[in-house]
């Protein structure tokens, strides 16, 4: 990462660079199955159990540029017969810095940096998926935080 001395009048302040640009994000995949009445209504009164899971992968499509998938499931992950799944993969089309040849922070980038910069518009998308499946009460209060999720995945 590139640090850059500024000059103020009263002290120098460090700014770090950004290393990438996202170039394009798009909902790549999207799903809602409740199969039935008995269903809905089940899951409506059950909803409050049901967890987010994320999952990122990456690819090179070409020299410099990366796809990164980060899928979004909300399900209940007790076995119930009456269930709802709810799912979707937000891709995003990354530049990285020619000048970056560090892996690590390549990792980071991926697994955290542009993960919090998505992360709202993901936020968004799920609610908006979750109210026109019919649940229009849901609110996520719990915020992500990809840095500990980082630290704790691999370290």
């Amino acid at each position: 990462m590139k640090n850059l001395l500024m000059a103020n009048t009263k002290k120098w302040k460090i700014r770090m660079t950004k290393n990438y640009k996202i170039l394009a994000k798009y909902i790549k995949d999207m799903s809602s199955e409740t199969p039935n009445a008995e269903t809905y209504m089940y899951v409506k009164d059950n909803i409050s159990r049901y967890q987010l899971g994320i999952n990122i992968n990456s690819k090179a499509i070409k020299s410099r540029l990366i796809e990164i998938d980060t899928s979004i499931k909300f399900h209940d992950k007790e076995e119930n017969v009456k269930k709802s799944i709810f799912e979707f993969v937000y891709a995003s089309v990354v530049q990285i810095d020619e000048n970056l040849k560090d892996k690590k922070i390549l990792e980071k980038i991926v697994l955290i940096e542009v993960q919090k910069e998505i992360f709202p518009e993901i936020e968004k998308t799920l609610i908006n998926l979750l109210h026109n499946s019919g649940y229009p009460a849901i609110k996520i209060e719990k915020k992500v935080d990809f840095e500990e999720l980082y630290k704790k995945n691999f370290n």
